[in-house]
C-alpha cells in the first residue's frame, strides 16, 4: 500500500515506449476509483476491470488501484465472484478520511463527487509512473491518457437537462473545479464509456461529447432451479440504503400479499456503515413481518443459493443507470421487475409488463405475473462477464495503440 501524501513527488517518472505499447506488450495501468465502502454496481466494475487487466489474473498489464476505502478489494471482490489481488495505493490518510465521511454519511450525503475528486487530486502526484489511466469513478480530469468509465456524470449537473433528475449539491461548483474535465474540451487522448444509452445521452448532455456504451459484467448463477420447483418469492439486492428505496420494496411485497397471493420476500445486501440507521430500520420491519427476511454482507454462494430458489426480482429505485442487480435476476433464470426509468429499460429490454411507474403498478404487475403463471423471456447470459473482459481489454488496446 502506497503511503505518500497528496503533496508528495513522484518516485520516478517512467519512460513510455510507444512502440512496445503498440506491439501488445504489458503497460503501467492505473485503476482510480474513490471508494469501495458501499460495495455496489460501480466497486464490481472496478474490481472487474482489475481482473480483466491485471497480469497476475486474466489480463496482460502491470495494475495498481487508486483509491480512498476502508473496505480491502481482495475481500470484497469474492461477493462479485472476482479474485483481485493488485496493489493498492492510498494517501497516509486514507482510512481517516473513509471513515469520517462514512460517519457522517447519513447526515451529509454520501459525497461521492467529492472522494472522486480527492482521489483523483492523489493521482496526480503519482501519474507519471503510468502509460494509462483507467477511471471507474465516472469523468475526472487526468493528466495522462485515459479510458473513463462513466455510471452517470458526477460534475457540472447544472448541465443536465431536467428529464434527468439530477439536483447539483451546494458545493458541485467546488468538485467539479478540483476533479472536473472541461465541458466542450474533452483532450482526444480520453476514452468516454458509459453503463447504459441512458448513461451516455448524460454525458453528451453535459460534455459535448458521446460515449461507448459497455455494460457492466453480471455472472451468470450456475444450476439454477426448475421454474415449477422455485419458491414464490421475491428477492431484493444490493446495498441497504435511503436511495436504494428498500422499505418501498417491503411495501410492494405487504401489497401483493393483501391481493391473497402467499408472496415473501428476502432482502439480500450490503449494511455499509454509513447507512446503519437506515438498515436498522428494514431490520424493524422485518421483525414485524414473519415473511420478511434481511440478510447483510453474506457470501456469493448464500446469494446465489437464494436467486436460484426463487422466482421474482424486485428492484424500486428509479432512475437506476444500469440496474446491475435487476442484470443479476436475469441471470438467476428469475422474472425482474423495475421502475420504468434510467437503464433498467435497457436491462428488461424495454417489456412493458415488467416496468412500472409507480409502487401501485408494481404491485398490479407483480400480482399479474403470480395470477397468469408467466416465465422468464430474457436469455441469462445477456451481461456475461466475458464481454466486459472482452470490451475492456479492446477499449485499453485501442487507447495504448495510439499514444
Amino acid at each position: 500500500m502506497d503511503v505518500g501524501g497528496i503533496g508528495s513527488g513522484t518516485a520516478s517518472v517512467r519512460e513510455v515506449d510507444c512502440a512496445s505499447l503498440r506491439d501488445g506488450n504489458m503497460a503501467r495501468v492505473a485503476v482510480v476509483h474513490n471508494t469501495l465502502d458501499f460495495r455496489g454496481g460501480a466497486d464490481a466494475v472496478a474490481l472487474s476491470v482489475c481482473d480483466a487487466l491485471d497480469a497476475d489474473h486474466r489480463g496482460s498489464h502491470d495494475v495498481d488501484l487508486f483509491t480512498i476505502a476502508e473496505t480491502d478489494p481482495g475481500e470484497l471482490a469474492p461477493r462479485f465472484g472476482l479474485d483481485v489481488d493488485v496493489p493498492v495505493r492510498e494517501p497516509p490518510w486514507a482510512d481517516r478520511l473513509a471513515h469520517a465521511f462514512g460517519t457522517a454519511t447519513p447526515w451529509i450525503g454520501p459525497q461521492m463527487a467529492a472522494r472522486s475528486a480527492l482521489v483523483s487530486q492523489f493521482f496526480r502526484r503519482h501519474a507519471d509512473d503510468y502509460d494509462l489511466a483507467v477511471s471507474t469513478t465516472n469523468e475526472l480530469s487526468l493528466p495522462i491518457p485515459s479510458v473513463q468509465y462513466v455510471h452517470f456524470p458526477q460534475f457540472h449537473l447544472d448541465r443536465l437537462p431536467d428529464r434527468f433528475d439530477a439536483t447539483p449539491g451546494r458545493l458541485d461548483w467546488l468538485w467539479s473545479r478540483l476533479g472536473a474535465p472541461t465541458p466542450g474540451e474533452i483532450p482526444e487522448d480520453v476514452t468516454l464509456v458509459a453503463n447504459s444509452a441512458w448513461t451516455a445521452d448524460a454525458v453528451e448532455a453535459v460534455y459535448g461529447r458521446s460515449a461507448t456504451i459497455v455494460y457492466p459484467p453480471v455472472r451468470q448463477v450456475p444450476d439454477p432451479i426448475p421454474w415449477d420447483e422455485r419458491e414464490l418469492g421475491a428477492v431484493v439486492v444490493g446495498r441497504i440504503a435511503p436511495d436504494r428505496r428498500t422499505l418501498e420494496a417491503v411495501d410492494v411485497v405487504d401489497r401483493v400479499r393483501d391481493r391473497g397471493h402467499d408472496l415473501h420476500l428476502h432482502v439480500v445486501g450490503t449494511a455499509p456503515r454509513a447507512y446503519r440507521q437506515y438498515v436498522d430500520r428494514v431490520r424493524r420491519a422485518a421483525r414485524n413481518r414473519s415473511y420478511v427476511h434481511v440478510e447483510t454482507d453474506v457470501p456469493r454462494d448464500r446469494l446465489e443459493t437464494l436467486l436460484r430458489a426463487h422466482r421474482y426480482g424486485l428492484n424500486v429505485r428509479p432512475d437506476e443507470s444500469f440496474g446491475i442487480g435487476v442484470a443479476e435476476f436475469l441471470a438467476a433464470g428469475m422474472i425482474a421487475f423495475a421502475p420504468d426509468a434510467g437503464g433498467q429499460r435497457e436491462v428488461l429490454d424495454g417489456q412493458s409488463d415488467r416496468l412500472f411507474e409507480s409502487r401501485g403498478e408494481a404491485v398490479e404487475l407483480l400480482s399479474t405475473a403470480i395470477e397468469s403463471g408467466d416465465r422468464p423471456e430474457i436469455p441469462r447470459d445477456r451481461f456475461g462477464p466475458e464481454r466486459f473482459r472482452t470490451e475492456t481489454r479492446t477499449l485499453v488496446a485501442d487507447s495504448l495503440n495510439r499514444l
